[in-house]
């Protein structure tokens, strides 16, 4: 599955509406009208929608062992090393920041690793302890809204949640 940087993947984009994507995609693989929704692809797209049912991010996890993977700009970026990832998408000139649990790209991407795979899935010589990570998903949305939240955006967040309170 190739991602379209800033934007999703041709099955989703971010902006349009959950009615629409769902007549492509079918209902998603858990019952409710939940805000984050996981859809039976290949490989799995996780979608999260604002309250106004618009797409604000598109996930892409990784397939494993052998089934379609993520790529963009003919990289592929879902089950490999990510330091392999972020070497081969820097030498075509994408420029990139490391966030919490993986690294952003300017075009409006980022790839991660939540460490539930380990270097032994794709390197059989790979000891306990090695500490590779492997990217296991990329997100897709503008570039500022994968950022880190700011101090300020935090506490926002925390005061509009205890309204709804």
């Amino acid at each position: 599955m190739e991602i379209l940087p800033g934007e999703g993947v041709a099955m989703a984009k971010v902006g349009e509406a959950r009615d629409v994507v769902e007549s492509r995609l079918g209902p998603p693989l858990h019952p409710g009208r939940a805000s984050r929704a996981v859809y039976a692809t290949s490989p799995l797209l996780v979608l999260t929608y604002t309250d106004d049912e618009l797409v604000e991010l598109v996930e892409i996890k990784y397939s494993g062992d052998g089934a379609e993977e993520v790529f963009f700009d003919g990289v592929q970026l879902t089950f490999r090393f990510m330091d392999d990832v972020v070497a081969d998408l820097a030498a075509k000139g994408y420029r990139y920041e490391p966030v919490d649990i993986g690294y952003r790209f300017e075009p409006g991407f980022a790839i991660f690793s939540m460490g539930s795979r380990w270097a032994g899935d794709l390197d059989p010589d790979a000891s306990e302890d090695d500490p590779r990570q492997v990217c296991e998903g990329v997100s897709v949305a503008t570039y500022d809204y994968l950022a880190d939240p700011t101090e300020e955006e935090i506490e926002a967040y925390i005061r509009d949640q205890e309204a709804k309170k």
